[in-house]
């Protein structure tokens, strides 16, 4: 990420009373990023999936009510249970024992809402996908909002309006959508998620290769296996690239409002799904700085909300 943008930024922080910095840490926990890196690369090995993970958690953290790590409180009632979360959100025993490690070297100063962003940035990294400067001083919320949670987080059968429409709204553009979306080069989805593109009805504008289709139907019958996972990108799941974008102009997309993006009725959403699918340097340009306004949502800074001990209890 350029200088400018980082400049852009901290000046727009100033102006809302928030002060995110790539060097919040330098002085009080000089060791953070070595920590965390170490700890998601392993992470990674033991299991590739598990970096598409902690990029979504980020994304479901900042989605509601802002980055502000209220995904991580546990509670039958709260975030983690909510209808996008529940049986689908993972790597909270990860983010503990990465915050345990952390806070045995700086106790008390990181908090749970920075190591979110930051496990993301080496998630994508990891997996051979882009760097960006990541921001911090962030801090963690006192509740959180299971309501919010099934309001604000976009649902797999949303179109390419719907979706530009629920981007806006946390103040994010449409190519920092479509840049977003292409997370879905990793990761994996469950049955239940695109069983309808599979049997049908059929949405309009939802146009599926039928070996895509057919293929599919194996490991997600008509009927039961909706906890049956399939990767959200067939060609190269566990490598972060391009690759996702070229597969919805063959109209492999596995979600509905993945293939949305090409095959909708927004010219914008096709015309960068085509610019991204030619140039995998400008959407690793374009992810990594949509990475950085996500995680600037909403931020708890000063003497709001807290640092949390443990990512999974207020203090």
């Amino acid at each position: 990420m350029s200088f400018v943008l980082v400049l852009l930024l901290a000046l727009h922080g100033s102006a809302l009373g928030q002060t995110l910095s790539s060097s919040f840490y330098r002085s009080s926990c000089p060791n953070l990023t070595t920590i965390v890196r170490a700890a998601v690369q392993q992470a990674v090995q033991a299991e590739a999936r598990i970096a598409a993970s902690f990029v979504r958690l980020h994304f479901h953290d900042c989605f509601v009510n802002g980055c502000d790590a209220s995904i991580l409180l546990d509670g039958a009632n709260l975030e983690q249970n909510a209808f996008p979360n529940a049986g689908s959100a993972r790597g909270f025993d990860i983010v503990d024992s990465i915050k345990s490690s952390v806070e045995s070297s700086c106790p008390g100063v990181v908090s749970c809402a920075d190591l979110l962003a930051l496990i993301a940035r080496d998630s994508v990294v990891a997996l051979n996908g882009p760097s960006w400067t990541v921001v911090f001083g962030r801090r963690d919320s006192l509740t959180a909002s299971q309501s919010a949670a099934n309001a604000n987080l976009p649902p797999p059968t949303l179109n390419a309006s719907a979706l530009i429409a629920s981007f806006r709204n946390q103040g994010l553009s449409t190519t920092d959508m479509v840049a977003l979306s292409g997370a879905h080069t990793i990761g994996q989805a469950r049955c239940t998620t695109f069983k309808a593109r599979l049997y049908g009805p059929f949405q309009r504008g939802d146009q599926m290769d039928q070996s895509f289709n057919t293929s599919l139907q194996s490991s997600c019958p008509s009927s039961n296996g909706d906890t049956n996972l399939s990767p959200l990108d067939v060609q190269t799941p566990t490598s972060f690239d391009n690759r996702y974008f070229r597969n919805l102009q063959n109209r492999r997309g596995l979600l509905f409002s993945d293939q949305t993006l090409f095959s909708g009725d927004q010219a914008s959403t096709r015309n960068l799904v085509n610019s991204y699918a030619s140039s995998q340097s400008t959407f690793f340009q374009d992810f990594g700085n949509a990475m950085v306004r996500m995680g600037n949502i909403n931020v708890l800074t000063g003497s709001n909300g807290e640092i949390r001990r443990n990512c999974g209890r207020t203090n």
